[in-house]
């Protein structure tokens, strides 16, 4: 089983968004998925639970009881937890980053967010673990040529030597509207978004692989 952590210590990045789109983006493809939602507001599971038909397996939890989930999910035979996490809760963040082969870390393109991304990356750099950031509700481009407000962000992860995801999330309804009814911008006519969400899901699936085999390696030496 792989787990993803996505974090975000500043409130009101979207952060449930791509959660709860990956989980589904997941389930879409067969593959057995748990969602911990260990954010005390709870959107995760209000999201899927206005799904109708199968979707992804949610469970509440806590920074405490992250472990133990695992373990569950491990003896439920899932292939991927998706965690969650709470925004401002750094011990609950930390928690669920020492769980993970991956960490997703996700901002908006503003300097508020920027400016609290460096909190997260210091933690996930401590510990030593596989993340990426994915920029979200970013501005479309316009005939290829993305906004100064993107181009200023992009500049200032790369001067922060952060690994950025080659996919961007656009501020786009579609996002919104399609969660009311627990369903993945992939299950919308939205076809922007759903590549979008298609091309994320791709990138940290690789993502997760790689890390699988390298931690083979390092078991092998």
């Amino acid at each position: 089983m792989r787990t993803v952590a996505v974090i975000a210590l500043k409130g009101g990045s979207g952060k449930t968004t791509v959660a709860t789109h990956l989980a589904l983006a997941a389930h879409l493809r067969g593959v057995d998925t748990l969602l911990a939602d260990s954010d005390p507001q709870k959107s995760a599971q209000d999201v899927l639970s206005a799904r109708e038909g199968p979707g992804p397996q949610v469970a509440i939890v806590s920074g405490a009881t992250l472990l133990n989930t695992q373990f569950a999910a491990e003896g439920l035979g899932k292939q991927l937890l998706v965690i969650d996490t709470p925004a401002g809760q750094v011990e609950d963040v930390s928690e669920a980053i020492v769980l993970a082969d991956l960490a997703i870390m996700v901002v908006r393109p503003t300097l508020l967010d920027l400016a609290g991304l460096v909190r997260t990356l210091s933690i996930v750099r401590r510990l030593g673990k596989p993340a990426a950031v994915v920029l979200n509700q970013a501005p479309v481009a316009r005939e290829g040529v993305e906004s100064p407000l993107v181009k200023r962000i992009l500049k200032g992860l790369d001067y922060m030597q952060a690994p950025v995801a080659p996919v961007i999330l656009r501020a786009r309804t579609s996002y919104q509207t399609a969660l009311e009814r627990g369903r993945s911008a992939e299950e919308t006519s939205d076809r922007a978004a759903a590549r979008e969400i298609a091309d994320l899901w791709d990138y940290v699936f690789a993502r997760l692989a790689q890390s699988r085999e390298q931690a083979r390696e390092a078991r092998r030496a």
